[in-house]
């Protein structure tokens, strides 16, 4: 059954609903968790749709690699903050906040209930907590882009832990964009990252978090048999097929995991093997940094993703809304 129409739902003209989160781990299942509450609570006359928290399922045609979810697997539940960036564009979670908060605000207004379903915590945070972003300096940017060309990562990570060596200690070494950008703020004299997140961040809004989790083992066999199924399921042809488009020169979706394997696969870079086995390496680390960002969460409530208390969960986060809704 699909989620009931707007002009269905029996609640007070002053009633807001609470942001419903589901988080976690890539793998864990958080999109077919999120389709399912929507429904239930669509059983119950509250229409229910869903705020995507992904960076890299913002790219249209970008599938495959991001586990998207397929359109026909959404059971008619509207999904918003997908598929709305081409491959060229770069994405920020300052030009992702205004949107995903709007697309909330706006569900709300016609009575509905917002989930918020994703694994990138900062797109996350930043629809959740309070926080502001540092400012931007593209002269800048431009030029540590260019010694990173020229000279690597390592000189300018050893700038940065002299500048903010609490930033320096959280960046992820591994990613050269966030590794620039947290030396720009340096060298801006702004605040580092830990500022942007607080330790005892402030909610933007009455908020439900659930976190789903999967036993550590487990997760990771499930995601080296998902890599093994992206590339049996076509990421190669799809990354090929996104190259005219302007895939690789896109500054953030060339880099995604998965995408960056295919490219260097089909550059002749790695081969087909070596791809795989990268982009699971990167996998199980990315879901490692997932979990302890997630774990910074003062309300947030593990559920495990296996277990059986799963349809009692859907069921109170339905009941919740619905309380709310009903006041």
């Amino acid at each position: 059954m699909t989620a009931a129409p707007a002009g269905e739902n029996a609640v007070n003209d002053g009633a807001l609903a609470p942001l419903l989160a589901i988080v976690g781990a890539t793998g864990t299942g958080k999109s077919d968790l999120a389709v399912e509450v929507a429904i239930r609570l669509g059983d119950r006359g509250i229409r229910a749709e869903i705020v995507g928290a992904d960076a890299m399922q913002l790219y249209r045609g970008m599938n495959i690699g991001t586990a998207k979810l397929p359109v026909t697997k959404r059971e008619g539940v509207p999904h918003h903050l997908v598929d709305v960036l081409e491959v060229t564009e770069e994405a920020t979670v300052a030009w992702y906040q205004p949107r995903a908060r709007a697309a909330v605000d706006d569900i709300r207004s016609r009575g509905g209930v917002p989930i918020l379903v994703g694994g990138s915590g900062l797109y996350v945070s930043s629809v959740l907590y309070d926080f502001a972003f540092p400012g931007r300096d593209a002269e800048m940017r431009a030029r540590l882009e260019a010694e990173e060309r020229e000279t690597g990562i390592a000189p300018l990570l050893a700038r940065l832990r002299e500048l903010d060596p609490v930033t320096a200690e959280r960046v992820d070494p591994a990613n050269p964009r966030r590794v620039i950008r947290a030396l720009e703020i340096a060298e801006l004299a702004e605040v580092g990252h830990g500022a942007v997140l607080p330790e005892r961040p402030v909610p933007w809004s009455p908020s439900i978090v659930l976190g789903l989790q999967v036993q550590r083992e487990r997760l990771v066999r499930r995601l080296d048999a998902r890599v093994e199924r992206m590339w049996t399921d076509g990421l190669v042809d799809e990354v090929r097929d996104l190259l005219p488009a302007g895939l690789q020169g896109g500054v953030t979706a060339s880099r995604a995991i998965g995408y960056a394997q295919a490219i260097a696969q089909l550059s002749g870079d790695m081969s087909e093997q070596e791809a795989v086995a990268e982009t699971q390496r990167l996998t199980r680390r990315y879901a490692r940094r997932q979990v302890s960002w997630f774990k910074r969460y003062p309300d947030l409530e593990w559920l495990d993703a296996d277990g059986d208390d799963t349809r009692t969960v859907i069921d109170r986060l339905a009941l919740a809304s619905l309380d709310r809704l009903s006041r």
